[in-house]
């Protein structure tokens, strides 16, 4: 009997399978419903449907959660279902949250939730409290969850009434088996920051829901799970592989791996904010323009509301969405949380909103000189039909005008981020420089300081084991 093979490399698909299991640390859940969800007009409503149903506990973790408007929603949400007798369990990053009034967490717990507050800060323990709990997750009777980039505020709900649209973003309901893998991942976690879930509050069997089998990657610190799936993506992307991120600052192994696919005739698109509630991310980000562009790499840079996607697309058959940015801190550091997906009509979904999310962005080129664009940029590829959905609120430049706009040239972008961060990292040297000079004894005091709190916190490191 012949192995079907791989069109790429003609490795047999059981191969692959397995490469992808192992990088993944996760083998695909089979017979889920899954619904792709874009923004938070569309997520929200789908999350407090599935609070309002719960029976048996809610699990819902989410790195921030805000007293806002939006938090008010969830937390009456939340009060209303632990009144009716459900188990509520709330987990939140400490740093994350910081900003949410006491008041905010008080109103849930006297109503009989309870908060978890996942790792405040520690003086002495300097690197473990880089690490941040990422995840954003709702999980319901261990049956059904909703996951993706959300977090929970007004930023993702928007201000219709101010003309303010939501934060582009992107999440997935699940249905089946794979929530009851999202429960656990939410219950290891749960169980770390003091006693953990009982028996009775995990699901057992989780009957069938759907036809998609879906990879749940649990992510953890030093685990780099999700960073080791994206480099066999693009290791193994065959015609396209399509990118959304918000915070992009990709490592190095996932930075070749951008480059090569590229080089070798793969349409290779990256879709980052324009502008970012993290300028400095976003100039990073920009200073790897010019080797991405060179070796044929299409970058777009949105033109609206905060994008804070995290999704991959490719080969019209594979989908990644989830909490994880292509950068150290999320792949590395973090805990996170992300579902993959190999399914021909998910990935058409991704791809359609894909093709309406350039339509408001604009296309990063080489400055052009004369009629012909700098040696080394790639041509346009061709693509699958273009998409004919009207429901797209934003608005819809036409042909002519896109033209017009559609260029960006590389050199002000490139130039314009590096000047911004070598004036930056100039004028803290420049102020320090100052400080020294005028006030010697002051600073030789503080710098004295600060080397016997990082030699203390470096001998306690060294003694204690790390903590979550």
């Amino acid at each position: 009997m012949s192995v079907p093979a791989n069109p790429r490399h003609d490795l047999p698909v059981e191969v692959v399978e397995r490469a992808m299991d192992r990088a993944a640390g996760s083998r695909p859940i089979p017979g889920n419903r899954v619904g792709i969800l874009f923004d938070g007009p569309e997520v929200y409503p789908a999350m407090l449907d599935r609070i309002a149903a719960a029976t048996r506990w809610i699990h819902f973790d989410n790195y921030i959660i805000r007293g806002d408007t939006t938090g008010r929603r969830f937390a009456d949400a939340l009060i209303e279902r632990a009144a009716a007798g459900v188990k509520v369990r709330v987990l939140t990053d400490w740093i994350g949250s910081f900003s949410t009034r006491r008041r905010y967490w008080r109103a849930m717990r006297e109503a009989g939730v309870e908060i978890r507050f996942f790792n405040p800060p520690r003086f002495f323990e300097l690197r473990q409290n880089l690490v941040r709990d990422h995840r954003k997750l709702l999980v319901v009777d261990g049956a059904t969850a909703v996951t993706g980039g959300l977090c929970i505020g007004d930023e993702w709900s928007g201000r219709p009434e101010e003309n303010r649209l939501p934060w582009r973003d992107t999440g997935c309901a699940i249905d089946g088996p794979a929530a009851a893998a999202m429960d656990h991942a939410f219950a290891s976690l749960w169980g770390r920051l003091g006693a953990p879930l009982g028996d009775d509050e995990l699901a057992g069997d989780v009957a069938s829901q759907g036809g998609t089998a879906l990879r749940v990657i649990s992510g953890e610190p030093g685990g780099v799970r999700a960073a080791r799936a994206t480099e066999l993506l693009l290791a193994g992307a065959a015609e396209r592989i399509w990118i959304t991120d918000a915070y992009l600052v990709a490592p190095r192994g996932i930075y070749q791996g951008l480059l090569d696919a590229a080089r070798d005739g793969v349409d290779v698109r990256v879709l980052v904010p324009g502008s970012s509630d993290l300028p400095h991310v976003r100039n990073l980000t920009r200073l790897s323009y010019r080797d991405l562009l060179a070796a044929g790499v299409r970058i777009f840079e949105w033109r609206g509301a905060m994008l804070h996607a995290k999704t991959i697309v490719s080969d019209a058959r594979w989908v990644r969405i989830g909490s994880s940015n292509l950068n150290l801190s999320s792949l590395i550091a973090n805990y996170e949380i992300d579902v993959l997906a190999e399914d021909p009509t998910l990935a058409h979904a991704m791809e359609v909103q894909y093709r309406r999310d350039i339509d408001q962005s604009v296309e990063i080129k080489f400055k052009v000189r004369g009629a012909k664009p700098r040696r080394g940029f790639s041509a346009h590829h061709p693509v699958a039909e273009p998409s004919t959905s009207s429901a797209h609120r934003r608005h819809h430049p036409g042909l002519r005008e896109r033209r017009r706009g559609a260029v960006v040239a590389l050199w002000g972008l490139f130039t314009g981020a590096r000047r911004t961060l070598y004036l930056q990292y100039s004028l803290a040297l420049t102020v320090l420089g100052v400080l020294f000079l005028f006030f010697p004894r002051t600073m030789a005091g503080v710098f004295a300081g600060l080397s016997l709190y990082l030699a203390t916190a470096a001998w306690l490191g060294s003694r204690n084991p790390p903590r979550p």
